[in-house]
Protein backbone atom coordinates (compact mmCIF):
# COMPACT_ATOMS: atom_id res chain seq x y z
CA UNK A 1 0.00 0.00 0.00
CA UNK A 2 1.46 3.47 -0.83
CA UNK A 3 2.14 5.51 1.84
CA UNK A 4 0.14 8.34 0.28
CA UNK A 5 -2.85 6.36 0.34
CA UNK A 6 -5.87 7.59 2.32
CA UNK A 7 -8.53 4.98 3.24
CA UNK A 8 -12.34 5.40 3.68
CA UNK A 9 -11.96 4.46 7.77
CA UNK A 10 -8.84 6.55 8.36
CA UNK A 11 -10.68 9.28 6.16
CA UNK A 12 -13.47 8.93 8.54
CA UNK A 13 -11.42 8.83 11.68
CA UNK A 14 -10.02 12.55 11.03
CA UNK A 15 -13.48 13.50 10.02
CA UNK A 16 -14.28 13.26 14.19
CA UNK A 17 -10.63 13.90 15.25
CA UNK A 18 -10.88 17.61 17.07
CA UNK A 19 -14.55 18.10 18.50
CA UNK A 20 -14.05 19.43 21.71
CA UNK A 21 -13.00 21.91 23.94
CA UNK A 22 -11.31 24.59 21.51
CA UNK A 23 -9.58 28.38 23.26
CA UNK A 24 -9.30 31.44 21.42
CA UNK A 25 -5.20 33.13 21.52
CA UNK A 26 -4.78 36.93 21.98
CA UNK A 27 -4.12 38.38 18.93
CA UNK A 28 -1.00 39.11 17.55
CA UNK A 29 -1.12 40.12 13.59
CA UNK A 30 -3.67 39.73 11.38
CA UNK A 31 -1.90 38.85 8.11
CA UNK A 32 1.30 37.99 7.31
CA UNK A 33 1.55 40.50 3.66
CA UNK A 34 5.07 40.37 2.94
CA UNK A 35 6.56 37.14 1.38
CA UNK A 36 9.82 38.44 3.67
CA UNK A 37 7.58 37.70 6.65
CA UNK A 38 6.19 34.30 6.02
CA UNK A 39 7.52 31.54 8.55
CA UNK A 40 9.18 28.60 5.94
CA UNK A 41 8.23 24.93 6.18
CA UNK A 42 5.42 26.01 8.55
CA UNK A 43 1.58 24.78 7.85
CA UNK A 44 0.05 28.57 6.35
CA UNK A 45 -2.99 29.28 4.79
CA UNK A 46 -3.93 31.89 2.22
CA UNK A 47 -7.15 33.50 2.33
CA UNK A 48 -8.72 33.04 -1.28
CA UNK A 49 -12.06 34.95 -1.18
CA UNK A 50 -12.87 38.66 -1.15
CA UNK A 51 -13.20 39.37 2.75
CA UNK A 52 -12.99 36.92 5.64
CA UNK A 53 -14.02 37.45 8.78
CA UNK A 54 -11.75 36.22 11.77
CA UNK A 55 -14.27 34.48 14.89
CA UNK A 56 -13.59 34.41 18.65
CA UNK A 57 -15.04 30.73 18.13
CA UNK A 58 -15.27 28.58 15.04
CA UNK A 59 -18.94 29.39 14.30
CA UNK A 60 -20.21 31.92 11.94
CA UNK A 61 -21.79 33.25 15.05
CA UNK A 62 -19.12 34.31 16.59
CA UNK A 63 -17.77 37.42 17.43
CA UNK A 64 -15.66 39.24 14.90
CA UNK A 65 -12.42 40.28 15.78
CA UNK A 66 -10.88 40.97 12.52
CA UNK A 67 -11.27 40.58 8.71
CA UNK A 68 -9.13 39.56 6.52
CA UNK A 69 -8.54 39.94 2.72
CA UNK A 70 -7.97 37.89 -0.17
CA UNK A 71 -4.09 36.93 -0.42
CA UNK A 72 -3.73 37.45 3.37
CA UNK A 73 -1.66 34.54 4.74
CA UNK A 74 -1.98 33.54 8.02
CA UNK A 75 -0.60 30.89 10.45
CA UNK A 76 -2.39 27.42 10.42
CA UNK A 77 -2.49 26.11 13.68
CA UNK A 78 -4.38 23.66 13.75
CA UNK A 79 -7.86 22.63 12.04
CA UNK A 80 -10.93 22.16 14.32
CA UNK A 81 -14.70 20.92 13.91
CA UNK A 82 -16.75 24.16 14.66
CA UNK A 83 -20.50 24.82 13.56
CA UNK A 84 -21.50 24.73 10.60
CA UNK A 85 -22.82 28.86 8.96
CA UNK A 86 -25.90 28.25 7.09
CA UNK A 87 -26.28 26.73 3.78
CA UNK A 88 -22.96 25.34 3.81
CA UNK A 89 -21.62 21.85 4.17
CA UNK A 90 -18.90 21.80 6.32
CA UNK A 91 -17.82 22.30 9.70
CA UNK A 92 -14.09 22.83 9.21
CA UNK A 93 -12.37 25.56 10.83
CA UNK A 94 -9.34 27.32 11.18
CA UNK A 95 -8.07 27.57 14.51
CA UNK A 96 -5.09 31.09 14.08
CA UNK A 97 -3.01 33.05 16.65
CA UNK A 98 -5.47 35.94 16.11
CA UNK A 99 -9.01 33.51 16.29
CA UNK A 100 -10.89 31.32 13.67
CA UNK A 101 -11.81 31.37 9.60
CA UNK A 102 -13.54 29.09 8.09
CA UNK A 103 -11.55 26.23 6.53
CA UNK A 104 -13.12 26.30 2.95
CA UNK A 105 -12.20 30.36 2.54
CA UNK A 106 -8.65 28.83 3.09
CA UNK A 107 -6.02 27.36 1.10
CA UNK A 108 -3.38 25.48 2.71
CA UNK A 109 0.12 26.22 1.63
CA UNK A 110 3.59 26.16 2.65
CA UNK A 111 6.52 28.53 2.33
CA UNK A 112 9.44 26.36 0.33
CA UNK A 113 11.55 28.69 -1.24
CA UNK A 114 13.74 27.21 -3.78
CA UNK A 115 17.05 27.31 -5.04
CA UNK A 116 16.92 28.34 -8.75
CA UNK A 117 18.55 25.59 -11.14
CA UNK A 118 22.48 25.89 -12.79
CA UNK A 119 20.50 25.76 -16.62
CA UNK A 120 17.09 24.36 -17.71
CA UNK A 121 17.16 21.06 -19.09
CA UNK A 122 16.62 19.93 -22.89
CA UNK A 123 13.41 19.66 -23.98
CA UNK A 124 12.56 16.89 -26.49
CA UNK A 125 9.49 17.81 -27.97
CA UNK A 126 8.67 20.92 -30.26
CA UNK A 127 5.17 22.59 -29.36
CA UNK A 128 5.61 25.75 -27.79
CA UNK A 129 9.59 25.07 -26.83
CA UNK A 130 11.44 27.85 -28.95
CA UNK A 131 14.17 27.94 -27.06
CA UNK A 132 14.14 23.90 -27.09
CA UNK A 133 14.58 23.88 -23.41
CA UNK A 134 12.32 23.75 -20.21
CA UNK A 135 10.66 22.02 -17.41
CA UNK A 136 7.68 21.85 -15.41
CA UNK A 137 7.50 23.77 -12.06
CA UNK A 138 5.07 23.75 -9.21
CA UNK A 139 4.47 26.58 -6.94
CA UNK A 140 6.01 26.56 -3.49
CA UNK A 141 5.32 29.98 -1.61
CA UNK A 142 1.71 30.83 -0.86
CA UNK A 143 1.53 33.08 -4.33
CA UNK A 144 4.49 34.79 -6.74
CA UNK A 145 3.96 37.45 -8.25
CA UNK A 146 4.79 37.43 -12.01
CA UNK A 147 4.95 40.27 -14.96
CA UNK A 148 3.85 39.58 -18.47
CA UNK A 149 6.07 39.79 -21.37
CA UNK A 150 4.42 41.78 -23.31
CA UNK A 151 1.25 43.79 -23.00
CA UNK A 152 -1.55 44.22 -23.29
CA UNK A 153 -1.75 40.34 -22.61
CA UNK A 154 -3.92 38.43 -23.77
CA UNK A 155 -5.33 35.95 -21.24
CA UNK A 156 -8.49 37.33 -19.88
CA UNK A 157 -7.23 36.59 -16.44
CA UNK A 158 -3.95 39.27 -16.62
CA UNK A 159 -5.93 41.91 -18.39
CA UNK A 160 -7.15 44.64 -15.89
CA UNK A 161 -4.86 42.92 -13.37
CA UNK A 162 -2.99 45.20 -11.80
CA UNK A 163 -1.19 42.00 -9.79
CA UNK A 164 -0.87 38.99 -11.45
CA UNK A 165 -0.15 35.79 -8.93
CA UNK A 166 0.46 32.18 -9.49
CA UNK A 167 -0.95 30.23 -6.24
CA UNK A 168 0.80 27.65 -4.12
CA UNK A 169 0.84 24.03 -5.60
CA UNK A 170 0.20 25.35 -9.65
CA UNK A 171 1.40 24.07 -12.60
CA UNK A 172 3.48 25.55 -14.87
CA UNK A 173 5.93 25.06 -18.04
CA UNK A 174 9.33 27.17 -17.36
CA UNK A 175 11.06 27.63 -20.93
CA UNK A 176 13.90 30.43 -20.12
CA UNK A 177 15.32 32.18 -16.87
CA UNK A 178 17.32 35.38 -16.47
CA UNK A 179 19.36 37.07 -13.62
CA UNK A 180 19.11 40.53 -12.52
CA UNK A 181 21.72 43.05 -11.65
CA UNK A 182 21.11 42.33 -7.97
CA UNK A 183 21.57 38.27 -8.12
CA UNK A 184 18.22 36.93 -8.34
CA UNK A 185 17.02 34.72 -11.07
CA UNK A 186 13.99 35.01 -12.48
CA UNK A 187 11.95 32.19 -14.62
CA UNK A 188 9.83 32.47 -17.72
CA UNK A 189 6.78 30.91 -16.92
CA UNK A 190 3.93 30.17 -19.53
CA UNK A 191 1.82 26.96 -20.72
CA UNK A 192 2.08 24.43 -22.84
CA UNK A 193 -1.40 23.90 -23.13
CA UNK A 194 -4.65 25.96 -23.08
CA UNK A 195 -3.30 29.46 -23.21
CA UNK A 196 -3.27 32.15 -25.48
CA UNK A 197 0.53 32.48 -25.01
CA UNK A 198 1.34 34.72 -22.39
CA UNK A 199 4.53 34.15 -21.19
CA UNK A 200 5.43 35.72 -17.27
CA UNK A 201 8.10 36.23 -15.24
CA UNK A 202 8.75 35.30 -11.73
CA UNK A 203 11.02 34.62 -8.65
CA UNK A 204 12.74 31.50 -9.53
CA UNK A 205 12.79 30.67 -6.07
CA UNK A 206 8.77 30.22 -5.70
CA UNK A 207 8.96 27.53 -8.60
CA UNK A 208 10.39 24.01 -7.75
CA UNK A 209 11.19 21.93 -10.51
CA UNK A 210 9.36 18.60 -11.09
CA UNK A 211 11.22 15.73 -11.83
CA UNK A 212 9.94 12.97 -14.25
CA UNK A 213 10.09 10.38 -11.68
CA UNK A 214 7.45 12.51 -9.92
CA UNK A 215 5.33 11.53 -12.55
CA UNK A 216 6.08 7.86 -12.84
CA UNK A 217 2.89 5.50 -12.70
CA UNK A 218 1.52 3.83 -9.35
CA UNK A 219 0.65 0.24 -9.32
CA UNK A 220 0.77 -0.14 -12.92
CA UNK A 221 0.53 -3.96 -13.33
CA UNK A 222 -2.36 -3.55 -11.15
CA UNK A 223 -5.48 -4.93 -13.28
CA UNK A 224 -9.27 -3.83 -13.29
CA UNK A 225 -8.46 -0.09 -12.04
CA UNK A 226 -11.70 1.79 -11.64
CA UNK A 227 -12.61 5.21 -10.22
CA UNK A 228 -16.29 5.81 -8.97
CA UNK A 229 -17.18 9.53 -7.92
CA UNK A 230 -20.69 9.38 -6.02
CA UNK A 231 -21.81 12.90 -6.02
CA UNK A 232 -24.50 12.46 -3.36
CA UNK A 233 -22.24 12.57 -0.59
CA UNK A 234 -19.20 14.14 -2.92
CA UNK A 235 -16.49 11.37 -2.64
CA UNK A 236 -14.23 10.04 -4.86
CA UNK A 237 -12.63 5.97 -4.48
CA UNK A 238 -10.40 4.27 -6.67
CA UNK A 239 -10.73 0.56 -6.74
CA UNK A 240 -8.44 -2.30 -8.33
CA UNK A 241 -10.95 -4.77 -8.96
CA UNK A 242 -13.29 -4.99 -5.60
CA UNK A 243 -10.26 -3.31 -3.27
CA UNK A 244 -10.27 0.64 -2.66
CA UNK A 245 -6.80 1.56 -2.70
CA UNK A 246 -7.73 5.49 -2.11
CA UNK A 247 -10.40 7.71 -1.11
CA UNK A 248 -10.93 11.57 -1.04
CA UNK A 249 -13.34 14.20 -0.80
CA UNK A 250 -14.05 16.24 -3.58
CA UNK A 251 -16.17 19.20 -5.45
CA UNK A 252 -18.39 18.58 -8.13
CA UNK A 253 -20.37 20.51 -10.78
CA UNK A 254 -23.46 22.71 -10.19
CA UNK A 255 -24.73 24.55 -13.67
CA UNK A 256 -25.38 28.06 -14.12
CA UNK A 257 -27.62 30.19 -16.24
CA UNK A 258 -26.55 33.32 -17.40
CA UNK A 259 -28.19 34.99 -14.74
CA UNK A 260 -25.51 33.13 -12.35
CA UNK A 261 -28.26 30.91 -11.15
CA UNK A 262 -28.59 27.21 -10.52
CA UNK A 263 -29.98 25.41 -13.44
CA UNK A 264 -29.44 21.84 -11.78
CA UNK A 265 -28.00 20.05 -9.54
CA UNK A 266 -24.95 19.07 -10.89
CA UNK A 267 -23.38 19.65 -14.11
CA UNK A 268 -20.87 16.39 -13.77
CA UNK A 269 -21.72 14.17 -16.30
CA UNK A 270 -23.26 10.83 -14.83
CA UNK A 271 -22.44 7.45 -15.94
CA UNK A 272 -19.18 5.41 -16.89
CA UNK A 273 -16.53 7.54 -19.04
CA UNK A 274 -12.91 6.26 -19.82
CA UNK A 275 -10.09 9.08 -19.46
CA UNK A 276 -9.70 10.08 -23.03
CA UNK A 277 -6.63 12.76 -22.54
CA UNK A 278 -3.84 13.46 -19.82
CA UNK A 279 -1.99 16.61 -19.05
CA UNK A 280 0.23 17.35 -16.65
CA UNK A 281 -0.87 20.96 -16.86
CA UNK A 282 -3.66 22.48 -18.09
CA UNK A 283 -5.15 26.49 -18.46
CA UNK A 284 -8.92 26.46 -18.21
CA UNK A 285 -11.47 28.67 -19.26
CA UNK A 286 -15.30 28.83 -19.89
CA UNK A 287 -18.54 29.89 -19.15
CA UNK A 288 -20.52 33.08 -19.31
CA UNK A 289 -20.34 36.84 -17.88
CA UNK A 290 -22.72 35.80 -14.98
CA UNK A 291 -20.42 32.58 -13.79
CA UNK A 292 -17.28 32.70 -16.37
CA UNK A 293 -13.85 31.24 -15.41
CA UNK A 294 -10.18 31.97 -16.52
CA UNK A 295 -7.54 29.55 -14.59
CA UNK A 296 -4.33 29.38 -15.60
CA UNK A 297 -1.63 26.49 -14.42
CA UNK A 298 -4.52 23.99 -13.62
CA UNK A 299 -2.67 20.56 -12.55
CA UNK A 300 -2.63 17.00 -13.00
CA UNK A 301 -5.62 16.90 -15.57
CA UNK A 302 -7.49 13.57 -16.56
CA UNK A 303 -9.94 14.58 -19.09
CA UNK A 304 -13.32 12.31 -19.00
CA UNK A 305 -16.09 14.26 -20.25
CA UNK A 306 -17.65 15.25 -23.99
CA UNK A 307 -17.41 18.77 -22.82
CA UNK A 308 -14.43 19.35 -21.45
CA UNK A 309 -14.49 17.90 -17.91
CA UNK A 310 -11.82 16.60 -15.72
CA UNK A 311 -10.81 15.61 -12.43
CA UNK A 312 -7.86 18.10 -12.16
CA UNK A 313 -6.13 19.94 -8.79
CA UNK A 314 -7.27 22.65 -7.53
CA UNK A 315 -5.65 25.73 -5.62
CA UNK A 316 -8.76 28.45 -5.74
CA UNK A 317 -10.77 26.85 -2.48
CA UNK A 318 -10.51 24.17 0.32
CA UNK A 319 -14.75 23.49 -0.26
CA UNK A 320 -14.48 20.08 -1.03
CA UNK A 321 -17.23 17.62 0.00
CA UNK A 322 -19.72 21.08 -1.56
CA UNK A 323 -20.77 21.41 -4.99
CA UNK A 324 -18.42 23.82 -6.34
CA UNK A 325 -17.08 23.28 -10.75
CA UNK A 326 -18.54 24.07 -13.26
CA UNK A 327 -18.72 19.86 -14.70
CA UNK A 328 -15.27 18.77 -13.48
CA UNK A 329 -13.99 17.14 -10.57
CA UNK A 330 -11.93 19.27 -7.89
CA UNK A 331 -9.92 17.45 -5.49
CA UNK A 332 -7.32 18.79 -3.57
CA UNK A 333 -3.35 19.03 -5.19
CA UNK A 334 -1.77 15.74 -3.69
CA UNK A 335 -5.12 13.90 -4.25
CA UNK A 336 -5.39 15.05 -7.78
CA UNK A 337 -1.23 14.05 -8.30
CA UNK A 338 -2.14 10.49 -7.17
CA UNK A 339 -4.74 9.56 -9.26
CA UNK A 340 -3.10 11.29 -12.26
CA UNK A 341 -0.44 9.10 -11.37
CA UNK A 342 -2.62 5.67 -10.32
CA UNK A 343 -4.52 6.11 -13.38
CA UNK A 344 -4.22 5.01 -17.32
CA UNK A 345 -3.07 6.47 -19.94
CA UNK A 346 0.49 6.32 -18.63
CA UNK A 347 2.22 9.70 -20.20
CA UNK A 348 5.68 10.97 -20.50
CA UNK A 349 7.26 14.07 -18.55
CA UNK A 350 7.84 15.56 -21.97
CA UNK A 351 5.39 16.49 -23.64
CA UNK A 352 3.19 16.15 -20.48
CA UNK A 353 0.32 15.78 -22.52
CA UNK A 354 -1.33 12.43 -23.94
CA UNK A 355 -4.78 12.02 -25.90
CA UNK A 356 -5.83 8.33 -26.97
CA UNK A 357 -8.36 6.39 -28.57
CA UNK A 358 -11.14 4.72 -26.95
CA UNK A 359 -11.57 2.27 -25.43
CA UNK A 360 -9.75 5.22 -23.39
CA UNK A 361 -8.02 4.77 -20.37
CA UNK A 362 -9.39 4.42 -16.68
CA UNK A 363 -12.84 3.98 -16.16
CA UNK A 364 -14.58 7.07 -14.60
CA UNK A 365 -17.99 6.25 -13.05
CA UNK A 366 -20.11 9.49 -11.95
CA UNK A 367 -23.19 7.92 -9.78
CA UNK A 368 -25.44 9.75 -7.42
CA UNK A 369 -27.00 13.19 -8.04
Amino acid sequence: MNSNKLSRRDFLKMSAFGVGIVTFHPVIKAAMKADSQWPENQQLGRVCVDELDIRDSPSADGNSVGKLQADDIVQWLKEVVGDRPQSRYSRRWVETPNGYVYAPSVQPVMNKPNQPVAQLPAAETAPNIPTGKGMWVEVTEPYVDVVPTVTPPAGIWLQGNPNPRFYYSQILWVDDMKTDTDGTVYYRVNERYGSLGDKLWGKAEAFRQITADEITPIDPDASDKKIVVDLTNEYLSCYEGTNEVYFCQVSAGINFDEQGNPVDHSSTPAGDHPIWRKMVSEHMEGGNSASGYDLPGIGWVCLFGTNGEAIHSTFWHNDFGAKRSHGCVNVAPDDAKWIFRWTTPQIAYDPGDLTIQGPGGTIISITGS
